[in-house]
């Protein structure tokens, strides 16, 4: 799947995510919170969503979902113009692992009453660990797009490892200071999961 194609597949299912919530909140009488929906109530954006959560549970959950995109669409660019195929493969495996937790973090917004990420003014938050070795993600897209064959497999392993660290200092940040459940759980996983992916990285680009 190509990057436009992925990119319009994950908009329209967030979309759905916001639209069927919404219509779970209207109608003849109040919505049920996410812990007390019954049975028969359309639950498939919020199910097993506890609303238990603070500010710093959602700036973690918006934070995320941005940092997830941007991770995306290098990982994209990586399965389609890398020399080598593990670093294909790579690019292809952490598209694929990070597209359903940003449509986790998108439900429980929705779930929480919150914002969406996209409708976050970001240059008004504490953006730490969304940069990847000082260079913002426009910069670093326009450095990998301007690499080519071992080069660009080089430069995406190094732009990629600064990016999951950050990834990483921000699930370190809800750990600490989080009460969301769900949130607390990712952050661990994102910690395990990225620190692996980093040791990977770092011996593929030790036999480059």
């Amino acid at each position: 799947m190509n990057l436009t194609t992925r990119t319009s597949v994950l908009g329209g299912i967030l979309v759905l995510a916001v639209t069927l919530s919404g219509c779970a909140s209207q109608g003849g009488e109040p919505a049920a919170s996410a812990g007390s929906m019954s049975a028969s109530a359309p639950t498939a954006p919020t199910s097993g969503i506890e609303d238990a959560h603070n500010d710093v549970d959602v700036e973690f959950t918006q934070n995320m979902v941005v940092h997830h995109e941007g991770a995306i669409v290098m990982a994209d660019l990586a399965a389609r113009v890398a020399g080598a195929p593990e670093v294909k493969a790579l690019g292809e495996r952490i598209a694929a692992a990070q597209e359903p937790e940003i449509l986790d973090m998108t439900s429980w917004l929705v779930a929480w009453g919150e914002q969406s990420a996209a409708d976050v003014d970001m240059d008004g938050m504490d953006m730490g660990g969304m940069d990847m070795g000082g260079l913002s993600q426009d910069e670093a897209m326009a450095d990998l797009t301007a690499a080519t064959g071992e080069g660009f497999d080089r430069r995406f392993l190094e732009l990629m490892i600064e990016h999951h660290r950050g990834a990483i200092e921000m699930a370190d940040a809800e750990l600490a200071s989080g009460s969301s459940p769900q949130a607390l759980a990712l952050a661990r996983a994102i910690i395990e999961a990225q620190n692996a992916e980093i040791t990977e990285m770092e011996q593929l680009l030790q036999a480059r």
